[in-house]
């Protein structure tokens, strides 16, 4: 897929979101990448052979204080590459983009990788 296309159905994920969500994604970037760095890897712990889809960087709104101001914006990043690997064909594709950006959206809304892993399986905390 092009990175046109592949950017154009990130950007759709984002403008899709309940307006409660997407209006409180307030300083943070969503860009697309092709793969992820080596020290993106080691950030989360994966070393060779592992992948990653998507990165959050940045303070979660739940960990934001009343000093925070004047940082730099949260970054999530989406890695093309990694998930045109993992999936055959457009529509594939499309609902992988979808699962990945909402799921580090969650991270900026402080929500964690074990309780992601449990809202995607529909256990109840």
């Amino acid at each position: 897929m092009d990175r046109g296309k592949f950017e154009w159905l990130v950007a759709r994920v984002v403008d899709s979101l309940p307006d409660e969500f997407r209006t409180r994604l307030e300083n943070i970037d969503v860009v697309v990448e092709d793969w992820p760095t080596q020290s993106q890897l080691a950030e989360v712990g994966l070393g060779g052979g592992q992948t990653l889809l998507g990165l959050y960087q940045g303070v979660p709104l739940t960990k934001r204080g009343k000093h925070y101001g004047l940082v730099p914006p949260d970054k999530i990043t989406i890695f093309q590459k990694p998930i045109e690997a993992k999936c055959r064909g457009d529509a594939r594709i499309a609902a992988e983009i979808q699962r990945v950006v909402r799921h580090e959206i969650a991270h900026h809304f402080g929500i964690g990788d074990a309780r992601l892993r449990q809202l995607e399986r529909g256990e109840a905390p």
